[in-house]
């Protein structure tokens, strides 16, 4: 949550930040840490104060980004590991509704794939650092590009703007197009980069 007069700043702050994780996530990977530490710090923060405290919500959202930027900068390899155990929960969901009729694998199950995709995430740091950094730069970039376009008309009744990072509005499929397309378009730019390098 932000003041309304913050929302065009916040917006640009967003596309700027998801291009450079889209375009540079693997080059600048702990500077793209910090920067979706700083947004959901700040979101988190700022969500705690009073709509009517315009001051407190900023410096709230000021002081939580820092905190989440200090914490996602440092957690380097942590992240690593992290996105390899989802994508390993996802596999083992995945795979057991297609086995079985149990909507959930067992924990065994689901220890093992965790595990594997742990490992698999941190044999091959750099596939799993450009693919999360070019799709998450690219949601982000679309997020904010859509609140900025929502800036422009805004009514004046409203003061304060709240984000919503996961149900952006505007049509689901172009949005999902746009989203793939360039996270795809992203991934190619940091895999031919990091070859010439």
């Amino acid at each position: 949550m932000l003041p309304v007069a913050y929302e065009t700043p916040a917006a640009v702050a967003l596309i700027i930040g998801g291009a450079i994780a889209c375009f540079a996530g693997y080059r600048l990977f702990r500077m793209v840490l910090a920067i979706y530490g700083f947004i959901i710090g700040a979101m988190l923060a700022s969500s705690v104060m009073a709509s009517s405290n315009a001051l407190g919500m900023v410096l709230a959202a000021l002081g939580g980004g820092l905190v989440g930027a200090i914490v996602l900068f440092f957690a380097y390899f942590m992240g690593i590991a992290l996105i390899g155990a989802g994508l390993g929960a996802l596999a083992a969901h995945f795979g057991w509704a297609q086995v079985s009729a149990a909507p959930d694998p067992p924990v065994a199950v689901m220890l093992v794939c965790v595990a594997i995709g742990t490992i698999i995430a941190l044999v091959l740091q750099r596939y799993v650092i450009v693919l999360s950094t070019a799709f998450s730069g690219a949601w982000t970039v679309i997020v904010g590009a859509l609140a900025l376009d929502r800036a422009v008309p805004r009514v004046a009744s409203a003061d304060v703007w709240i984000l919503y990072p996961f149900s952006p509005a505007g049509g689901p499929r172009v949005v999902l197009f746009a989203w793939i397309g360039l996270g795809v378009f992203g991934t190619a730019v940091q895999l031919i980069t990091g070859r010439r390098r």
